[in-house]
């Protein structure tokens, strides 16, 4: 582990603690240019807009399961084809028939936690691999267990900086952000998708409610 670069994270979380979020981002280019990577689920593409707005070279990255939404996939090029930055899909080892073949059909129900972990985790962290930092959109206001997000913090199990530029943002600041900017939305969001994840597991409702319907799992485990 660089204890260094953790020191330096955790002291760039308390500084930045109450900044804009485009200062925060820019903070993060600024001190890691290319070796940041910013991921993006296609919810919306308002990170991805404020990164462009700062710099075009900086990686965005998607993880493909092989299990979205068309909505989501659509989104995904119409933001590639907008901005122009370098967007890597991040793919799992095993296309969805080759997990069937392996693990047996509908894992997701069966043992959603070792789909989400073959098909998200794994794919992003090849993905993060030769970077030393990365951000995400995850913001406070979706969920309890999200409540204490920092600014900047230190990823312990990937040993890299994260970034949540969006951490203190609420609904209404998103949705300020997609109104000024004419921001890319998933059409989903619109058709009562508060949260947009692979399709097996997603129904529509309010916050994350639609999530994991059914279970106690509430995160997929990338964060």
């Amino acid at each position: 582990m660089d204890t260094a670069l953790k020191a330096r994270a955790l002291r760039a979380g308390d500084e930045l603690a109450g900044a804009p979020a485009e200062e925060i981002l820019g903070w993060a280019v600024e001190r890691f240019g290319t070796g940041l990577a910013v991921a993006a689920s296609m919810a919306e593409a308002v990170l991805v807009d404020m990164l462009s707005r700062i710099r075009s070279d900086v990686p965005v990255v998607f993880i493909d399961t092989g299990y979205h939404f068309a909505e989501t996939i659509g989104t995904r090029d119409a933001v590639r084809h907008r901005y122009g930055l370098p967007l890597i899909s991040a793919a799992p080892q095993l296309t969805v028939a080759g997990q069937d073949a392996v693990y047996g059909p509908r894992l997701f129900e069966r043992d959603p936690d070792q789909c989400c972990r073959m098909r998200k985790v794994v794919p992003l962290d090849r993905a993060l691999a030769p970077y030393q930092a990365w951000a995400a959109g995850s913001r406070r206001a979706e969920s309890a267990n999200r409540g204490n997000l920092p600014v900047v913090g230190w990823d312990e199990r990937r040993g890299k900086v994260k970034i949540h530029p969006l951490a203190a943002w609420t609904d209404e600041d998103v949705e300020r952000y997609v109104r000024e900017h004419g921001i890319i939305v998933n059409p989903l969001l619109s058709d009562g998708y508060d949260s947009v994840g692979c399709w097996p597991c997603t129904q529509r409702g309010q916050g994350r409610a639609g999530r994991w319907v059914g279970s106690t799992k509430t995160e997929c485990g990338i964060h």
